[in-house]
């Protein structure tokens, strides 16, 4: 074939010398050219239809290879369940759409006091108030005793979100892992290493959720896969806990940690923060109960990873005595899983007010930057990033990183600056996202006094015995914003208290 064409040509005797058809050309020879190119033509005709029909036949077979579950896809043959609905929240209609912020817009001074003389003036609030509420560009726009110092109670917890969120990788995750021990005596020793993860799942790894994300079910289910690839059937259990040395407290917060309610020492690694309830409920990132708190997580959490080792095949020999040990060096992982990124982890922290979650934040803050491995190491980690940040410390005192401690002290000032700090692009976004929203999400959610201000504030409540207070930052209803902090102690009626705090953040949207 030459361009596509037939060449009709079989004899090359039967050619002149310049290679045109001889007149000696026989017509059997002709008809024998036409011949084959006919049966030519038969044969690929044959040849298309019988592609297309394999075409036909691989595609029909693959809806159903997929429909019954033969291959992995999307089809199916089987029947549909019906599961019910989940229960349904109550709908909250957001308020009006304001103007994209417009950080030159001031607030209006004299509203903003009067705000302030009507909370400080309502009785039952007390004597020991101190308000601020910032311009958006960092003056002040009203203030009742800003300077003094006073109890915040979780509110504190904003210092340690701030320090951590602008100094961390908020996007890297916690890695639970396993790792293998030929032992002298010829056993196998299967080790349980964690890495700060205190919200790992009992059973299958949950992407949906935060808590739970990483599930002891999966770890145990690939690490029984490379125990069978290794031909081991048995193994003597035991688990890693060293990351956090021996001090895992701050000092003085079992004063206000009655049966263990509010804090279990930070660990390397827990089931759903310690929390131990009879039924957790569908989704473990929304809850509002406070179930006593185990006080010896890793060991709870590696007793659960054997059982579910033996539910996938594995012989744990040591099932009733689990035992401590220190990973070896430069092992590689058997297995893992990946905890949500630790920008999700603080935005759990700060929604939930979880202590040991604030603590624990404060130590990954100390381990960063070498000012060593204890709950003071914490402390001072907090206030050397808030002093390089430039936030105004004078008369802090920290207890603690999370506000539980009795004994902590800071001014409205300083609260406040901590949240003009989340109205300003790419400083800590962490910090911000974590933020309560009053009437719809965290520790806030039943706070909002007002309708029409719905979705238009985003605070860190804190409450302890004598300690009601707020902090965050507003969207004004005219498109302008405002930052505010209140501290109140020793409130003559403490929900009194806190209708006013929640009242006077309501206003600050009309401002």
């Amino acid at each position: 074939m030459r361009d596509g064409t037939m060449n009709p040509h079989t004899d090359g005797d039967a050619t002149q010398d310049d290679g045109t058809p001889t007149v000696e050309q026989s017509a059997d020879q002709t008809a024998e050219q036409a011949r084959r190119w006919r049966h030519l033509r038969a044969r690929r005709v044959v040849l298309v239809v019988v592609a297309a029909l394999a075409s036909v036949a691989l595609a029909v077979g693959y809806v159903f290879a997929d429909g019954l579950g033969v291959i992995p896809g999307a089809l199916t043959f089987s029947s549909v369940v019906d599961c019910p609905p989940a229960a349904l929240r109550s709908a909250r209609v957001g308020a009006t759409l304001v103007a994209d912020a417009d950080l030159t817009r001031t607030i209006d001074k004299n509203k903003a006091a009067a705000a302030i003389d009507t909370l400080i003036h309502t009785k039952g609030v007390g004597n020991e108030v101190s308000v601020l509420v910032l311009q958006p560009d960092g003056t002040t726009a009203a203030a009742s005793a800003q300077d003094t110092a006073r109890e915040p109670a979780s509110t504190m917890k904003t210092l340690t979100a701030l320090a951590a969120a602008s100094t961390l990788d908020m996007g890297s995750t916690f890695t639970t892992s396993t790792h293998l021990v030929h032992e002298q005596d010829g056993a196998d020793t299967l080790i349980l290493q964690g890495s700060g993860d205190m919200l790992l799942g009992a059973g299958a790894s949950d992407p949906r959720h935060v808590n739970g994300r990483a599930g002891l079910g999966t770890l145990a289910e690939r690490t029984a896969s490379a125990l069978g690839k290794r031909g081991v059937t048995k193994v003597r259990l035991a688990w890693d806990d060293t990351m956090f040395g021996d001090e895992r407290s701050p000092k003085r917060i079992a004063e206000n940690n009655g049966d263990h309610l509010y804090y279990t020492p930070v660990s390397s690694m827990a089931v759903d923060g310690g929390r131990q309830r009879a039924d957790a409920g569908a989704d473990l990132d929304r809850f509002s109960d406070y179930p006593p708190l185990s006080q010896t997580t890793a060991a709870d959490a590696a007793a659960i990873f054997a059982t579910r080792l033996t539910e996938h095949g594995i012989d744990v020999t040591n099932a009733d005595a689990l035992q401590q040990m220190r990973t070896p060096e430069g092992r590689t992982p058997l297995a893992s899983v990946e905890s949500a990124t630790l920008s999700a982890v603080m935005r759990f922290m700060l929604q939930h007010s979880d202590n040991t979650l604030a603590e624990q934040f404060g130590r990954l803050l100390a381990l960063h930057m070498k000012t060593g491995n204890s709950p003071e190491a914490a402390v001072k980690a907090v206030r050397t990033r808030l002093e390089a940040l430039g936030v105004p410390l004078d008369g802090l005192v920290m207890a603690d990183c999370s506000g539980l401690s009795p004994g902590s002290r800071l001014t409205v000032t300083t609260l406040a600056d901590v949240q003009l700090r989340n109205i300003e692009v790419g400083v800590a976004p962490a910090a911000a996202e974590g933020l309560s929203v009053p009437g719809l999400v965290g520790t806030a959610a039943s706070r909002l006094a007002d309708d029409a201000a719905a979705g238009l504030m985003r605070v860190k409540t804190g409450s302890l015995g004598t300690v009601t207070s707020m902090t965050g930052n507003v969207s004004r209803k005219d498109g302008g914003v405002a930052v505010f902090s209140v501290i109140v102690n020793n409130p003559s009626d403490m929900a009194v208290a806190r209708d006013a705090i929640d009242e006077f953040v309501a206003t600050l949207t009309e401002l």
